[in-house]
């Protein structure tokens, strides 16, 4: 079996003085696609943060692609970072250059020099994600579908080993969240390790995955509730 690049034993994550999750176990590896679902304010973007050091982890073992998240220092979390694609649900993208200069941004930010290379690889990802004819464009004058293909691409300009997505449908509509989830699906399968938070809970039995349940202070694996023909109505009702 493949060591996890994401292992988590007893940790309580804590938001301010607010103790959100404790006892959180977790062992997510190479290639896995995994949902973390849970009404808001359960957890969910509080993990996330922990998996790339936004939030501190305050006490059990919390181990990320090597990394000592209890430990570790401030100036090793860039070094960390450079291996994660994140991808937010407000895109976040420079809005005063185009989407090629974004991408160029994060690669010279992230160490890269040569303008040819700079180049292939953004034209790599950006042909990845359906967005090849686009990048000499501006953001706003991208959909929110676009937009969110983009700031997958800009996720992938390094090959993350982790794929981090919180909530990256949550200002789409139907139809183009199917893609995107369709797309982030694509990227497991090519190895990365994927973990997107959710609301839409349908998404979950077209695309199955891991199910983790954030609920009263406590992350469950759920996954064998979406495998069988479970409501989803009713799910959706539980969990928003």
């Amino acid at each position: 079996m493949l060591e996890p690049l994401i292992q988590y034993k007893d940790v309580e994550v804590c938001q301010q003085d607010l103790c959100v999750l404790e006892q959180v176990n977790l062992e997510l590896r190479k290639g896995e696609f995994v949902y973390l679902i849970g009404k808001v304010g359960s957890g969910k973007t509080s993990l996330l943060k922990t998996f790339y050091g936004e939030l501190d982890v305050i006490s059990g073992e919390a181990m990320v692609l090597g990394y000592d998240m209890k430990r570790i220092k401030r100036r090793h979390i860039p070094q960390l970072r450079r291996k994660l694609g994140i991808v937010f649900q407000d895109f976040q993208l420079l809005t005063d250059r185009t989407v090629n200069d974004n991408l160029a941004f994060v690669l010279r930010a992230t160490g890269w020099k040569n303008k040819m290379e700079i180049t292939d690889r953004i034209n790599e990802v950006l042909a990845l994600v359906g967005m090849g004819n686009k990048g000499y464009k501006f953001p706003n004058e991208l959909s929110g579908g676009e937009q969110q293909r983009v700031v997958i691409a800009r996720a992938m300009l390094n090959s993350p080993e982790i794929m981090l997505a919180d909530e990256p449908t949550g200002n789409l509509d139907a139809e183009t969240g199917r893609d995107i989830v369709e797309l982030l699906h694509n990227i497991s399968r090519a190895g990365s390790l994927v973990v997107m938070t959710t609301h839409n809970l349908r998404l979950l039995h077209e695309f199955p995955g891991q199910v983790y349940r954030c609920a009263d202070h406590r992350i469950m694996d759920v996954t064998s509730e979406y495998s069988g023909t479970a409501s989803v109505a009713e799910e959706t009702n539980n969990n928003i």
